[in-house]
């Protein structure tokens, strides 16, 4: 029991960096309906904004914002998010709108060429580099003995900040504005523009929204697993595409669902020696068999199209 109770505990930590990489796509999906392939490496790129930002902070403001401190890890991850909004937004606007009125397949194209040009170009001597390097300790790392189950700070933080970020993202669906008008743009754009909301403006909000929680994602995964890599993304960012189509392309708490679901899968299986290997394989598999009986994911409605 204590095994299984600490398997589960590894999958919900894991599990909630999957769903913040996966709500940046259901949100650009559902208000596009086209994947953005390219998420991936703004959770590759919040992760290295983050390393970068530790040794700057540590070189210049140590003096203001001690190395380790709570103080120092809250504006590092803030800067690091606003940043890759920044390059989200710089992204949507260079690659993607030009093409808008362009049939899917060429904005799909579009994005997986974006995708490989970030992660052929950080690879690159000049910029990061291919090898892997150590991620700085943010937070003291402790660990706390719950009656055999243990529980690192990391993991602690990993379930605060993505709670944070998800009651925030919440509010801002449902409660503001520029939520509503996210929200009428996915139902249907030509009468929201119709109706004056400033389609393009709401675009490059979704975008720079979902780049954000990428970037809080990579530097989750970076604290947890201390290692960074310029192809990090690459296995990340498919295995949160699985758990958006798994909770349900284009909603929201469909994708925080089918993190969860998608880390608990993996983790249960890594748990078993004689499945350890077969880890990826399994969270696929699953995938596949949730799909066969429910083809619109776990809290997916089907829709109807005219021809």
């Amino acid at each position: 029991m204590t095994e299984f109770l600490q398997q589960i505990l590894n999958g919900l930590a894991l599990g909630a960096i999957y769903a913040l990489i996966a709500l940046g796509y259901t949100m650009v999906y559902g208000v596009l309906r086209f994947i953005n392939f390219a998420h991936s490496d703004i959770f590759m790129l919040g992760a290295f904004s983050g390393f970068y930002l530790e040794k700057l902070f540590a070189r210049y403001f140590a003096s203001a914002f001690p190395p380790q401190s709570i103080t120092a890890a809250i504006i590092i991850m803030l800067l690091s998010m606003a940043i890759c909004a920044a390059l989200g937004v710089a992204i949507e606007y260079l690659a993607y709108r030009p093409l808008r009125k362009r049939p899917r397949l060429t904005v799909l194209i579009t994005a997986i060429g974006v995708s490989l040009f970030i992660e052929y170009t950080c690879q690159h001597p000049a910029v990061f580099g291919p090898s892997p390097q150590a991620f700085p300790k943010l937070l003291p790392e402790q660990t706390l003995n719950l009656g055999g189950v243990v529980m690192s700070s990391n993991q602690v933080v990993i379930f605060v900040v993505t709670g944070i970020l998800l009651v925030l993202l919440t509010f801002i669906v449902q409660r503001t504005k520029v939520g509503m008008a996210m929200r009428a743009v996915s139902f249907n754009e030509r009468a929201a523009a119709l109706m004056g909301v400033n389609v393009d403006r709401i675009v490059s909000f979704t975008f720079a929204l979902g780049s954000a929680l990428a970037a809080a994602g990579g530097i989750l995964f970076a604290i947890k697993y201390q290692k960074i890599e310029p192809l990090m993304g690459v296995q990340m960012g498919l295995k949160a595409f699985v758990a958006a189509v798994l909770g349900g392309i284009g909603n929201l708490p469909g994708a925080c669902l089918g993190g969860l679901v998608l880390g608990l899968v993996e983790s249960a299986v890594g748990g078993v020696a004689r499945l350890s290997t077969y880890r990826d394989g399994v969270a696929f598999a699953f995938l596949i068999a949730v799909l066969l009986f429910r083809p619109d994911g776990l809290l997916g409605k089907a829709t109807k199209e005219k021809v």
